[in-house]
């Protein structure tokens, strides 16, 4: 139970963040084309880049950290960054074709679902 509880305490923090970061964005560039979004995974993918770096290498940061900051708080400001992690596992595996398999997965199949999504509630109504 703890642990259910730093996870959504890290998602509220992040969800904030992320709300915040794409707002300043869209007054700095419009709201055009996407960019908040844009930011906002560009820089998840980045911090959480880093953030698993130092965890395994520099702090042997205990789990209760991993799951506050990078399900938690990054999950919260984007699950983009949880993705980019998943491909480069792959990748660092050796597992190239999967890692290209779960990218072009995920891409399709996301937007297909939301497409799917659109067209039912539409049907619907």
């Amino acid at each position: 139970m703890f642990h259910l509880v730093l996870v959504m305490a890290g998602g509220a923090v992040g969800a904030g963040l992320r709300h915040l970061t794409s707002m300043g964005i869209a007054r700095l560039f419009g709201m055009n084309f996407p960019w908040g979004t844009l930011a906002v995974n560009v820089l998840g993918g980045f911090v959480m880049g880093v953030f698993i770096e130092m965890l395994a290498r520099r702090w042997g940061g205990s789990p209760e950290l991993r799951l506050f900051v990078a399900t938690g708080i990054l999950g919260g400001y984007t699950t983009f960054s949880a993705f980019s992690l998943d491909v480069a596992v792959l990748y660092e595996r050796g597992e190239l074709a999967y890692a290209v398999a779960y990218v072009a997965a995920s891409l399709i199949l996301s937007v297909g679902g939301l497409f799917l999504g659109l067209w039912l509630a539409r049907s619907i109504a």
